[in-house]
C-alpha cells in the first residue's frame, strides 16, 4: 500500500511539475495538433516504438512466465493501470491486439523517451495527462509483464 502511496504521490508531482505557467500561446496547442496528425498516419500495430526491444518472436503462452508477470503488475504497474477500466493510464486488457510486442516493451522500458518522440505515446499522454513512470525494470522484467498482458482479453 505505501509503495502505491509513493507511485502515485510521484506521478502526482510530475504531473504538476510539468504544466503550463498559465499563458496562452500558440505553442500551447501546436504540438497537440501536431501529435494527432502523426498518430493518424502510424499503423499502431507496425509500430514497435523507441526503444532497445526491436524484435521479438511471441510463441505459445507461458503460464509460468504469466504468473510471474502479474506478480510483477501488481506490484509495479497496478497504482496507475487496471486490467479492465481507466484509471490513471488506460486498461490493458486487449492491450496486445491494439500495440505490437515490441511497443508495449518499449513503453515499459523507455518511456521518457516514447512519450517525447513516439507518436502513439504522446497521444496516450495527451489523453491521459499523466506520464507513465518509469520502474527501471529489466528487459526479462518487461518481458514477463508482457506475457501476462497476452493473457489479459477485451470482456465481449
Amino acid at each position: 500500500m505505501k509503495l502505491k502511496v509513493f507511485v502515485f504521490t510521484v506521478i502526482m508531482a510530475l504531473v504538476v511539475s510539468c504544466g503550463s505557467d498559465g499563458k496562452k500561446d500558440d505553442k500551447a496547442t501546436g504540438p497537440q495538433e501536431e501529435t494527432k496528425e502523426e498518430v493518424a498516419e502510424v499503423d499502431p500495430m507496425k509500430d514497435k516504438g523507441i526503444g532497445p526491444i526491436k524484435s521479438i518472436t511471441l510463441g505459445e503462452i507461458d503460464q509460468a512466465m504469466v504468473d510471474q508477470g502479474h506478480e510483477l503488475f501488481k506490484s509495479k504497474c497496478s497504482a496507475c493501470h487496471k486490467e479492465d477500466k481507466r484509471f490513471v493510464g488506460p486498461a490493458l486488457a486487449g492491450v496486445t491486439e491494439r500495440r505490437t510486442p515490441e511497443w508495449i516493451m518499449n513503453m515499459i522500458l523507455n518511456p521518457e523517451v516514447m512519450v517525447a518522440e513516439n507518436a502513439t505515446a504522446k497521444q496516450l499522454l495527451a489523453e491521459y495527462l499523466s506520464p507513465m513512470a518509469n520502474q527501471s525494470l529489466t528487459e526479462q522484467e518487461a518481458r514477463l509483464i508482457l506475457e501476462y498482458f497476452r493473457t489479459l482479453k477485451v470482456a465481449e
